[in-house]
């Protein structure tokens, strides 16, 4: 076991909807990328003045992480933001693990269908709560049904929007009590029957994967209003994980402990510390030696052109891969209601110039919301060029308002979109556009934005493998911040959640991102690699599918150093 400093005594930790997003009702939110790399100046004056927990030399017993992006949330039905997610499947299951973006294995439980259409769910029957009650498909049941309650706030309805008995946006149909779509069984065994048949990758990757399974016995008798506040979504107690939650010293760092019951195996680690700081202190600490790995996937890592500082330390593994994340432009399509408006800003930007001198090539233009590392990213789509005397041109002919200055927002936190954001205010005033940049830290930024108080701004969309972007661009999605009404878009949507397999749902999306090329609501601007660091002695860590990289933390092991 580590030795601290100091150990803080456990104090309640309430998470405040102002934190948060603000009102997000029943859309999903497949993790907005928050502050990025770096951490803001509130994590680094935290981590300096907190008690810092430390590792003895030696000690396999103890894995440390870095991170810079504190959670926002232990709430497994409002998870908003990346780090809180990640944090949470240290000690909530979901019923399926990813390992990889294309392969799926049994967690809590497992999918059986011969129609795609109804979906035999048995859970495992050795999975447990740490209190020692079982893991029931009652608990399957409740969360599915919470999830669509109108009255809850959750970050997971797209998660839930295939189930009959829901609407778009995965809330229950007035007529319902509950979900008609959702029948336990036995104590291990329900069924899920969905609108029409499903492509079987999306519902578990949205609803096997995404969703984590919550403790009936545990949320069941409190009022799903008043579920964010409550000690079990603050101080979470009964756990399904590999790991226990232990304490959270708020912006300094959160302790789990190995849950010696876990029905996979105990853990072969005994103690995590989730260590926040910002991107120069990560490169600090792995240079002192006092963390094993980082957290990677935009939520633990060093700004990117810091990379190499990472790969000249001896004995640390780095790994880049694709992402399927990306950094936009969104523009409020209310204020700017003309897609040639919104076009001409996209010529304006030389969006390669920032892939190649920002991110030192390390990443991609995006001509969509789709990577390289999508199937379905069209290929045969190109990103708008950079043509700023075209873009002049355009403007003019739609008579844009030349006096009136753009209200730009850049969050602070991540160098790089702050750099951009600079960038891209001197690539908008070549041509004519007055630009005032204002930079909030991203709590902030996410209220205006849901209140569309802003022209134009800069945010990072975390993407799933599943090409489903209806929380973000559907019209009332949980994070379309942008104003976007678009029937078409919302068509296309529906037609790519109905089909079955790819061949049936690639076309739905090349058509839909051609369609967004055309209307413009956002500016995709570039997706920079992920990347894997760790000492080369622990056997674990960070995956190139990052999403799914703790699907066997509970096998991870550090070996013994001389």
């Amino acid at each position: 076991m580590s030795k601290m400093k100091k150990m803080v005594k456990y104090g309640t930790v309430m998470f405040a909807s102002s934190l948060v997003l603000a009102a997000c009702g029943n859309g999903d939110v497949p993790d907005l990328e928050d502050d990025g790399a770096t951490g803001g100046d509130d994590t680094e004056e935290a981590a300096a003045e907190g008690d810092v927990p430390e590792v003895d030399e030696g000690d396999t017993s103890t894995l440390m992480i870095g991170l810079t992006n504190a959670p926002d949330s232990f709430n497994p039905f409002y998870r908003p933001g990346v780090a809180g997610t990640w944090i949470q499947r240290f000690f909530y299951d979901s019923l399926l693990t990813m390992p990889t973006a294309d392969s799926f294995e049994p967690a809590l439980g497992s999918f059986e269908t011969e129609d795609n259409q109804v979906f035999t769910v048995t859970i495992d029957e050795n999975a447990n709560w740490s209190d020692g009650e079982p893991v029931t498909a009652n608990d399957v049941a409740f969360t599915l049904n919470t999830i669509a309650d109108p009255e809850v706030e959750t970050t997971l309805g797209t998660s839930v929007a295939m189930i009959e008995g829901t609407d778009s946006s995965g809330v229950r149909l007035e007529e319902y009590d509950e979900l008609p779509g959702v029948e336990v069984v036995d104590e291990k065994t329900l069924t899920i029957t969905t609108k029409s048949p499903v492509d079987l990758a999306y519902l578990q990757e949205f609803l096997g994967f995404n969703v984590l399974v919550a403790p009936e016995h545990v949320f069941g008798d409190i009022e799903v209003a008043d579920i964010p506040n409550s000690e079990a979504a603050t101080m979470p107690s009964v756990f399904s994980g590999a790991y226990k939650f232990v304490e959270y010293d708020t912006d300094n760092y959160v302790h789990l402990e190995a849950n010696p019951d876990y029905y996979r195996g105990a853990p072969e680690i005994e103690t995590v510390y989730a260590r926040i700081m910002n991107g120069t202190a990560m490169i600090t600490e792995f240079q002192a030696g006092n963390l094993h790995m980082a957290a990677g996937g935009g939520i633990g890592m060093v700004p990117v052109q810091d990379i190499s500082l990472l790969e000249d330390i001896d004995g640390l593994v780095v790994d880049e891969f694709p992402s399927f994340n990306g950094q936009y432009m969104l523009i409020n399509n209310e204020r700017f209601d003309n897609p040639q408006v919104r076009r001409a800003f996209a010529h304006a930007l030389n969006r390669q110039l920032t892939v190649d001198n920002l991110l030192e090539g390390r990443g991609e233009v995006l001509a969509s919301p789709y990577s390289s590392a999508s199937p379905y990213k069209d290929e045969d789509l190109e990103p708008l060029e950079y043509d700023p005397e075209l873009a002049r041109e355009m403007l003019e002919e739609a008579g844009f308002d030349f006096d009136t200055p753009l209200e730009f927002v850049v969050p602070t936190g991540n160098v790089v979109r702050e750099q951009n954001g600079d960038l891209i205010e001197q690539w908008l005033t070549e041509i004519g556009v007055e630009v005032n940049q204002s930079n909030y830290d991203f709590p902030t930024w996410m209220s205006m934005a849901n209140d569309l108080d802003y022209d134009i701004g800069l945010m990072g969309w975390g993407h799933t493998v599943d090409p489903n972007i209806a929380s973000y661009l559907q019209t009332g999605g949980a994070s379309n911040n942008m104003g976007v009404e678009d029937p078409v878009i919302d068509d296309l949507i529906e037609q790519g959640m109905v089909g079955t397999n790819f061949e049936e749902r690639y076309p739905v999306y090349a058509e839909l991102q051609q369609h967004l090329q055309d209307e413009m609501p956002i500016v995709p601007l570039y997706s920079e690699s992920q990347f894997g660091v760790r000492v080369d002695y622990l056997n674990g860590g960070i995956k190139e599918f990052w999403a799914g990289s703790l699907h066997d933390l509970h096998e991870w092991t550090l070996d013994p150093q001389d």
